[in-house]
């Protein structure tokens, strides 16, 4: 008897087991990144976490930027099923709805004081997951979309030499983001340029660019920003809040099994705090190599820089909410938490700052 239960066993196992490798799904994704970076990296650890959650019955064949498509015709191939899924961020189609930059890269702290940490609490817990997922109605797209890699702050950027104040800043063609982030630079004044990543280094070295930004330590310091420029200022106001997403064609995700969905759920839920985790380190230790092994200089923002770009933000935004109806949505959702989690936030964060202030002046 104990032989017979060993052998049905067996067999189980075995049919459970060819049942799973044929109905296996092999999704192709394609990202707007070269294969090395770090947000691939990340990317990769959150497909593979969904593989082993899933029993390997979902897998992803990861593909650098260009492999199908172009950078901005991502989202169309998504939709489309010309690719299973895509990786972006979601402020690169503002330009086809306003309020993508709300979940992508707020403005400013959309205007109201939400860092990156309190974007995921209005995300989580204050309606903005679920006007996210309203966002691609909106759009009229055939897409799923997780939120999984959020960054912030990010640095001002690079300079040729220190800014004192605003005048100083006006000097200089910048590099900037595109769509409301680098509107918002024009506004006050600033000659902004967006171009795409792999374009800001040989624009800087032939003189097309003067300063720019990107990011934050690590991938300036993979972009090589330190062989052209040497004064680094960390705060600026233009991506506080930035958001890399995941992108899996609608029809697609309906087909799956309820099992499938909530692996893609709480994979993508580990993936917003490992990512934040992964950044603090990988930055910290990319600052220390920048200041001590290649001559760059960390800079303090100037002060007027701030009140000009807050108000010309404020104005931006406000705009946008009285032009688009699910923009104003979004928009009173936000100032709603903000309202409410900011004061709290903000007073805690000042003590965790001058915590870490304190332990930092003991380094100079």
């Amino acid at each position: 008897m104990k032989k017979l239960l060993s052998v049905v066993f067996g067999l189980a196992v075995l049919v459970g087991f060819s049942m799973t490798s044929a109905n296996a799904k092999t999704l192709k994704c394609q990202t707007v990144l070269g294969s090395k970076s770090d947000e691939v990296k990340m990317l990769k650890d959150f497909t593979n976490t969904v593989s082993d959650l899933t029993d390997g019955s979902l897998k992803f064949e990861i593909m650098p930027v260009g492999s199908v498509v172009g950078v901005k015709e991502t989202l169309d191939a998504v939709d489309k099923g010309l690719i299973d899924c895509g990786f972006a961020w979601t402020h690169y189609w503002s330009g086809e709805h306003p309020a993508a930059m709300l979940f992508g890269s707020p403005v400013a702290g959309g205007g109201v004081g939400i860092d990156n940490l309190a974007f995921l609490s209005w995300f989580q817990y204050g309606g903005g997951k679920e006007l996210y997922d309203q966002l691609w109605k909106e759009m009229g797209r055939d897409i799923k979309g997780f939120m999984l890699q959020p960054v912030g702050p990010e640095a001002l950027g690079w300079f040729p030499k220190p800014i004192k104040d605003m005048a100083d800043f006006r000097k200089y063609k910048f590099r900037t983001p595109p769509g409301i982030p680098g509107q918002t630079y024009k506004d006050i004044g600033i000659a902004s340029v967006a171009m795409g990543g792999g374009d800001i280094l040989p624009a800087l070295q032939s003189g097309t660019i003067d300063a720019a930004e990107w990011c934050c330590p690590k991938p300036d310091l993979t972009f090589g920003f330190q062989k052209v420029l040497k004064h680094y200022y960390l705060q600026g106001l233009h991506q506080v809040v930035v958001n890399a997403d995941f992108y899996i064609n609608g029809s697609t995700y309906k087909k799956m099994t309820a099992h499938e969905k909530k692996s893609l759920e709480v994979a993508a839920n580990a993936s917003l705090i490992k990512s934040l985790s992964y950044r603090i380190y990988e930055n910290g230790k990319a600052l220390k190599e920048l200041t001590t092994k290649h001559g760059v200089i960390l800079e303090d923002t100037p002060t007027d820089y701030f009140k000009e770009y807050m108000a010309a933000a404020k104005k931006t935004l406000n705009k946008n909410a009285q032009e688009n109806k699910f923009f104003a949505k979004v928009y009173k959702s936000m100032k709603e938490f903000a309202d409410i989690a900011v004061p709290f936030w903000s007073g805690a964060q000042m003590s965790n700052a001058k915590l870490g202030m304190a332990h930092a002046a003991t380094l100079k």
